[in-house]
């Protein structure tokens, strides 16, 4: 209804600038109002030929006082509250009956406003983002997002035909945060936040950064999802197995994993988190490995990153399936006794224009000085952790997954790139710290709180970091100045060992100080082994490929690493298709090559020894029990580089037992090679990588062998043995004599 002669009761400029969508304060205009002599309803409609407000039963007419679609009635001799509702008639000529979003109150304490400016909110995802909300008896979902900045936020999506001036949020001051309660609106809504920047008119739709899930990608749209519908069933994990597989004095294999690159269905389709229930899990239950390690599945736009550039932290990637469907894939992971690493990437994000870059018209989450705020390997930007709000981001990104979604540990990723501000760049590129140093201290207060907040919330948790430098501390307790982790990637082994192998063994003898470096800081930190995916990508060869020699040969030195790598202190990890000996490089485009172990027996070979090589470690307390010190292990001999043999023992002090390892590596058998021991008795061989079932030559030592009296390797006695070529040999007391 039209009215000339009505005069509204708010300005022409104010109604415009709601019209215009610029106006930065709706609920000062929109929704209901208390007059002198009774309440006005104002509401923003451009979509309706007609409005009305429906309240005790009866359609009263609504004044059209800008052409726009501004519509306003006044109500006389009313009081506020009223329960009503906005009947809207289309140009089709239906009638709809709409909840008023602005006649909500605001949702946001006070109390959370003062917790989130400080930067003390350690659960952010609880009041952020989406959230299917019933508020004044009527259900809808909640929306709030941080943007101090904005002139205006509006949330847009397919119930409002995308339009950023018909649901303009509240703001509130003191936090910097935006609000707007919709009614009506449930789980699957697709939307977006519009945002009106004060910088040269522009006006960007951004997802939520604290979305629950989001569009298949290439789409981009967040949506309305509820995360706490999925009834767990991993008690019994919860409350026992993940204290026991995630104990550092206990195994740790883990299965470093790029879920949509594993394993693909025939016509090349991605397996679901579903489909990965049943065929992952019993393969990594087969496999032995104690833990699987997911390269990141965060919401990211380009499949090519791997996972790296994330755009939706809090959003598992909708490329496999919902979020209650990876809770799945999670809790059947416990079930089976297997332990879930994230990777996690704090690091930096990608300049996406719908993701945080720039978002709310400031430098938001990165720095505006592009020497504090680029990453120039990877294009992205650094996130600015001096600010409260966004260590609060990241720190309640590092909880939500472990609360959520039970994750049992994060593994961070690129550390050194937060550790260091002139990390790949070159002078002139970066800006010294306030004392004049490359470190970046904000990141180091981050890394030292995030490890703090972890173990204080969830103490079985594990913090990997992903650290290639020597910064010292890294595994050492913030309260004795030190970043805080569990473990450290130990990536100077990686690469030390990796070079050696690389060596034809008529080489190996110049190089033996490569493998045996590693223990002069073995003990450091707490090490994680890695052979990663970054090894097996960007023309650095497969694993298998990267190993000397013929075929056979190949093969052989490859089962010699993984014994040696299993052997030597430290947890382990090994990216898939390694397990079996993958010919291509890894590519995040195809599946494994897993007709391999159809068309050629050394493949299977290679896989059983993995296979039985992880039901051997997690049997023998020497190889897990003390991984951490020198009580752990003894050299017994290192030094017999002319024929590459290496030999050294792990003990389990706890459970009174020693475990030898013999290591050749060349394809020369060693027929008598004289091997000192600690302790007079029968030794027997309990595993050789050398064995037929393998693929291997099968120079194996049969039945036990009896200690000499014959000091050797600073040992009181010893056993002679065959060493098999490129072969390593696991050997144990299994009758002691009781003498001594």
């Amino acid at each position: 209804m039209e009215n000339s002669d009505y005069k509204p009761t708010v300005s022409q400029e104010e109604i415009t600038a709601v019209t215009h969508g610029y106006h930065g304060d709706p609920f000062s205009i929109l929704g209901p109002h208390q007059l002198d002599d009774g309440v006005v309803i104002r509401a923003f409609l451009p979509q309706a030929a007609l409005a009305a407000v429906h309240l005790d039963g009866q359609d009263i007419p609504m004044q059209k006082i800008d052409a726009a679609g501004f519509y306003e009635v006044i109500l006389p001799q009313r009081q506020l509250p009223l329960d009503y509702q906005l009947v809207i008639i289309t140009y089709g000529e239906d009638r709809l009956l709409h909840e008023d979003p602005y006649a909500f109150p605001p949702v946001l304490t006070d109390f959370d406003e003062y917790l989130m400016a400080e930067g003390k909110h350690q659960r952010i995802y609880d009041k952020l983002g989406a959230h299917l909300w019933e508020l004044n008896g009527r259900t809808g979902t909640l929306f709030a997002v941080w943007a101090p900045s904005a002139l205006r936020v509006s949330v847009i999506g397919d119930f409002n035909e995308w339009d950023g001036r018909r649901h303009p949020m509240r703001f509130h001051h003191d936090s910097g945060i935006w609000e707007l309660f919709i009614p009506g609106l449930g789980e699957g809504t697709l939307y977006k936040y519009e945002i009106k920047t004060r910088y040269k008119e522009y006006t960007v739709a951004k997802a939520d950064p604290v979305a629950f899930a989001a569009e298949l990608r290439p789409n981009t749209a967040s949506v309305v999802w509820n995360i706490d519908k999925y009834e767990w069933q991993d008690i019994t994990w919860q409350e026992r197995g993940q204290a026991d597989r995630n104990a550092l004095n206990r195994p740790m294999a883990i299965y470093e994993l790029h879920l949509g690159s594993w394993r693909r269905k025939d016509n090349n389709e991605y397996l679901s988190y579903t489909d990965l229930i049943e065929e992952l899990i019993p393969y990594v239950q087969e496999m032995g490995f104690s833990h699987i390690e997911l390269m990141p599945i965060a919401e990211h736009p380009f499949d090519g990153s791997w996972g790296y550039q994330v755009t939706g932290f809090f959003a598992p990637t909708s490329r496999f399936g919902t979020p209650e469907q990876f809770m799945a894939f999670v809790d059947a992971c416990h079930q089976a006794n297997i332990g879930v690493i994230l990777d996690w990437v704090p690091a930096h994000f990608p300049t996406d224009q719908h993701g945080l870059s720039f978002f709310d018209g400031t430098h938001l989450y990165e720095h505006a000085d592009p020497r504090l705020g680029t990453q120039p390997d990877w294009g992205t930007l650094v996130f600015n952790y001096g600010r409260n709000e966004v260590r609060q981001f990241l720190i309640s990104n590092a909880l939500f997954w472990l609360d959520k979604y039970h994750i049992d540990g994060l593994r961070v990723d690129a550390v050194a790139s937060m550790l260091y501000l002139d990390f790949s760049r070159e002078p002139g590129e970066w800006l010294p710290n306030q004392y004049g140093g490359r470190e970046n201290l904000d990141a180091i207060a981050f890394l030292r709180e995030f490890n703090n907040r972890v173990h204080e919330h969830y103490p079985h948790a594990r913090t990997f970091a992903e650290e290639s430098t020597a910064w010292g501390g890294v595994t050492h307790p913030t309260s004795e100045g030190g970043l805080g982790f569990d473990l450290k990637w130990n990536m100077g082994w990686m690469h030390d060992t990796l070079r050696y192998m690389s060596n034809e063994p008529i080489y190996r003898a110049y190089h033996q100080g490569s493998l045996t470096f590693s223990m002069l800081y073995a003990f450091t930190e707490k090490f994680v082994l890695p052979l990663s995916h970054d090894e097996v990508v960007h023309l650095k060869k497969s694993m298998l490929d990267k190993m000397p020699g013929d075929v056979w040969q190949k093969f052989a030195n490859l089962r010699l690493l993984y014994g040696y790598q299993w052997a030597h202190p430290g947890k382990k990890l090994l990216f898939m298709g390694g397990e079996f000996g993958q010919w291509h490089e890894w590519t995040e485009a195809h599946s494994l090559d897993w007709h391999l172990l159809d068309e050629d027996k050394k493949h299977r070979g290679l896989q059983r020894f993995m296979a039985d090589l992880n039901r051997f470690y997690q049997q023998q307390p020497p190889l897990y029990e003390n991984d951490f010190s020198w009580d752990g292990f003894t050299w017994i001999d290192f030094r017999d580089s002319q024929r590459s043999i290496l030999a050294f023992a792990r003990h389990a002090p706890q459970a009174g037992e020693t475990l030898l390892v013999a290591c050749n590596f060349t394809p020369v058998v060693r027929d008598g090679y004289r091997l000192g021991v600690p302790v007079a008795g029968e030794y027997v061989e309990l595993l050789n990588s050398d064995q037929t079932i393998y693929g291997g030559s099968n120079v194996i030592n049969e039945g036990s062998f009896p200690t000499e009296d014959v000091p050797w390797h600073d040992q009181p006695y010893s056993i002679q043995i065959t060493l098999p070529p490129l072969g390593v040999l696991f050997i144990k007391i299994i009758d002691p004599e009781t003498d001594l």
